[in-house]
């Protein structure tokens, strides 16, 4: 089920809680991916706060799947390399804003069965995960 962006940056700003293996949790990541699929023409990565879920789901669309909406679980970047300097929109602020990304990182999470996966991702979508795992820390870009 599609949801309305969430815009308040006090609840933007609150750290996610650990996502866990509930019905509860795996619909809130439904409707995460349907909302970003609804909005697609001008978003490429969400995270559950964003729909006013306070937990630490991500679902982005990933090219090097062909563009298939991808979902994480309780992501946690554990490497990163090649810091550069990269100017962010996104659906819950106006406007841009600049901050520090990095070209490769590495990531630990959850798939939807709860089991644990560790991915290097580089480029583009290395920087859509990095922005949705700040909304998941509570940092608004």
């Amino acid at each position: 089920m599609q949801r309305e962006i969430m815009t308040s940056i006090p609840f933007l700003s609150q750290p996610s809680v650990e996502a866990e293996n509930t019905e509860a949790d795996l619909v809130a990541a439904q409707d995460l991916k349907d909302t970003l699929d609804a909005h697609r023409n001008g978003c490429v990565g969400m995270a559950a706060n964003m729909i006013g879920v306070s937990k630490r789901i991500i679902a982005f669309v990933d090219e090097d799947l062909g563009g298939r909406i991808t979902v994480m679980f309780n992501p946690h970047i554990t490497a990163q390399d090649g810091a550069y300097d990269a100017s962010e929109g996104c659906l819950s602020l106006n406007g841009e804003r600049h901050t520090l990304r990095y070209q490769r990182i590495e990531v630990t999470y959850a798939n939807r069965k709860f089991r644990e996966r560790h991915a290097t991702f580089t480029g583009f979508t290395a920087q859509i995960i990095q922005h949705e795992i700040d909304h998941c820390d509570g940092v608004v870009i």
